[in-house]
């Protein structure tokens, strides 16, 4: 995790979408025609392997997007991966991910109480990765960090709230960046 500046892109082929999805203002991405993902057909995704997850590419792209204030896209990028996982660990840090991702909505919809909410779930879940691993570091990400972060989101809510009308709004002050 770094602050400041964007990190430098992870797969900066892969193009981001248009706009970042905050409802009501957007157009919901698959079901509005006007959508941005609107019948495009995205092949399933591999499993994430905890021993080569650099090789992931939702994985990565999740960062890419989390990172440049595309929250909705990166809770659906590492969705698609939860959704293919039969293991524990990365369950949890699936799950901590996409509710991080999911307070990025809330802030943007300034709903304080769901960014509360989701910072807590994703604090819990890296506590679970945490657990289930018996390590601080998992899949490229300090578990410790990404847990006081979470918390740090949960009680400071208030102070976040974005704008929904952007087209793309990065609110929070931190970057998600595995080592690599």
């Amino acid at each position: 995790m770094t602050d400041g500046a964007p990190p430098a892109r992870l797969l900066p082929a892969r193009p981001f979408p248009p706009y970042a999805f905050v409802s009501p203002h957007w157009p919901h991405p698959v079901e509005h025609p006007d959508g941005h993902s609107r019948g495009r057909i995205e092949a399933p995704a591999e499993p994430l392997d905890p021993a080569d997850w650099r090789r992931s590419q939702d994985y990565l792209f999740g960062f890419d997007l989390w990172n440049h204030g595309y929250y909705w896209e990166a809770h659906e990028a590492w969705e698609g991966l939860w959704r293919v996982n039969d293991e524990p660990a990365i369950d949890a840090l699936l799950r901590g991910l996409i509710k991080l991702a999911a307070a990025g909505v809330k802030v943007r919809q300034r709903m304080p109480r769901g960014v509360r909410i989701h910072a807590e779930r994703a604090a819990a879940h890296f506590d679970d990765v945490r657990s289930l691993t018996g390590s601080g570091a998992f899949c490229g990400l300090d578990m410790e960090a990404l847990r006081a972060r979470s918390l740090d989101l949960a009680s400071n809510a208030e102070a976040l709230l974005g704008d929904s009308t952007k087209r793309v709004e990065v609110v929070f002050a931190f970057k998600l960046e595995p080592d690599r």
